[in-house]
């Protein structure tokens, strides 16, 4: 999901507005990875999504970085977003959420996603 960088999360920038935003992971499948059965937008993903997921997390792969980690991670590359909440029952699972969000990914995933047009070419990547 990108949309948001079209005209969304310019206008926050634009008027000093901070984002938190919630279900970085869409409902499941950018955690989960692209498993039968996995929740995109709180219903099965289709296989478009699928498909998509796998592509993504095969880089991620290239780069040796987890598919969650590049979720997590991804929507604090903008300005306007100042934290995630990717959910947490349990004081094991918010130490989990921790340790994705301090994991060192490099720049080169960001590039090779966007040229294979994983990602749009004007979301931010530093």
């Amino acid at each position: 999901e990108q949309e948001a960088l079209q005209s969304f999360l310019p206008l926050c920038q634009k008027r000093g507005i901070g984002i938190v935003l919630g279900g970085p992971y869409n409902s499941g499948i950018l955690a989960t990875g692209p498993k039968p059965g996995a929740y995109y937008n709180y219903t099965e993903a289709p296989q478009d999504i699928l498909d998509r997921v796998t592509r993504i997390e095969a880089i991620c792969k290239r780069h040796g970085v987890r598919l969650i980690e590049a979720a997590l991670q991804f929507p604090l590359l903008h300005p306007s977003v100042v934290s995630v909440i990717p959910g947490g029952q349990r004081p094991s699972e918010v130490e989990s959420n921790r340790s994705l969000l301090d994991a060192k990914l490099p720049s080169a995933l960001w590039a090779d996603l966007k040229q294979e047009g994983l990602m749009r070419a004007d979301a931010p990547t530093a």
